[in-house]
């Protein structure tokens, strides 16, 4: 597979699910470790992966939805936190050109990640802030000074640091009247500090540690939508759609990957009492039909919001509602497996912890839901003001 061109359908997949392959065969390693997956992202920059959503002028793939949310679901159902750094790396490159960057920065960052493999992602937490979809002012300040910016500041949950290249780092200027966007600033930078703080109950091998940024320059081109605070880039609506179903697609692959190690051992596992597999008994039968009624409900719900169409309030509840599922998923397995399910010699146990990192990923479902209530809301008192 190479970033230019996806292959055909039947060779793509046999491509995937080698991918599937080689990433599970070390997942359970960089759990227990929480060590970060250097060698997975290698194998994905050898296929072409890296650039897949890079605009086909820079020599990327410039994949839509649905191919990238395919690469991303084989990719998470062998190790999602890789899925989860890939899906960062995605969505820089797809929404990136609406977002007001320099051609010739945008070209080199593009060529950065076809070429070299150089991954991408956004530090946005704060310390003092939490997560800045609740609204805020970064406390990252960038000051101008006659070389370019100088950015300090702390984030937090910095996903892929130990392989990422550049970092879209949210901070706001100096300025009488301050605006907020985007620095891009290279790994190589002077006044970069990486603190491992990263120790989180699912998606080990994310790498999300702290950064410090102390006195880091920037050039002055290297920014992203630098706005007044609260007003809304036009790239957002392409950011929400892709991040809404990317992120759901990372959880839905963890829980599928759940179930197929739940049907296989219900198959195997053959107590001497019952003298016959588990798969044979009708609670297992039952439950595992409960579990592909959720994921059905998954794929539908996915497979429509990929193909656009969505408005931002209904692609986030697509995310809520796919993450809800894939968790639900997985509990029912852990409830049918028993203490099977529970040991670490076992995946599930894994499946499970990384599956509910898919609550905390924004939008979480309070701001999901509130949202749409207010949508339900205003839309019916329009209608009433109508003639």
């Amino acid at each position: 597979m190479t970033a230019a061109r996806l292959r055909p359908v039947t060779e793509r997949a046999s491509a995937l699910s080698a991918l599937t392959d080689a990433f599970a065969a070390t997942a359970e390693r960089h759990d227990r470790d929480a060590s970060f997956p250097f060698e997975n992202f290698r194998l994905l920059h050898e296929r072409g992966l890296l650039g897949l959503t890079v605009p086909r002028e820079f020599g990327g793939g410039g994949a839509s939805l649905p191919e990238t949310l395919e690469v991303v679901q084989a990719v998470a159902r062998g190790e999602p936190a890789t899925a989860l750094v890939l899906v960062m790396q995605y969505l820089f490159h797809v929404a990136v050109p609406g977002r007001g960057i320099d051609p010739a920065v945008h070209r080199r960052i593009a060529r950065d990640a076809v070429e070299n493999g150089a991954l991408v992602n956004a530090l946005r937490v704060e310390p003092e802030l939490g997560t800045p979809a609740r609204g805020g002012l970064p406390a990252t300040i960038a000051r101008r000074t006659p070389e370019g910016w100088r950015i300090s500041g702390h984030k937090l949950y910095s996903t892929g640091i130990p392989a990422l290249i550049w970092l879209n780092v949210w901070g706001r200027t100096d300025e009488e009247s301050p605006r907020t966007g985007g620095f891009l600033v290279h790994r190589d930078s002077p006044g970069i500090r990486v603190v491992e703080t990263w120790d989180h109950l699912g998606l080990r091998a994310s790498g999300s540690h702290d950064v410090i940024l102390e006195d880091v320059l920037v050039p002055y081109d290297h920014t992203l939508d630098l706005r007044p605070p609260g007003e809304i880039s036009p790239a957002f609506a392409v950011f929400a759609q892709w991040s809404a179903v990317l992120t759901a697609g990372i959880y839905d692959a963890v829980a599928r990957a759940a179930r197929d190690w739940l049907v296989g051992w219900a198959i195997e596992r053959k107590p001497s009492n019952l003298g016959a597999s588990l798969s044979t008994l009708p609670r297992f039968q039952e439950a595992i039909g409960a579990i592909d009624g959720l994921l059905l409900a998954n794929r539908c719900l996915l497979d429509r919001a990929a193909q656009g169409g969505l408005d931002a309030t209904e692609a986030n509840l697509v995310k809520h509602l796919v993450t809800e599922n894939a968790i639900q998923a997985v509990q029912r397995g852990l409830e049918l497996s028993g203490n099977p399910g529970i040991t670490r010699h076992n995946p599930l146990e894994r499946h499970y912890r990384d599956v509910l990192c898919g609550r905390i990923h924004t939008p979480q479902s309070d701001a999901v839901l509130t949202a749409a209530g207010r949508t339900a809301f205003a839309a019916h008192s329009q209608q009433k003001e109508l003639p």
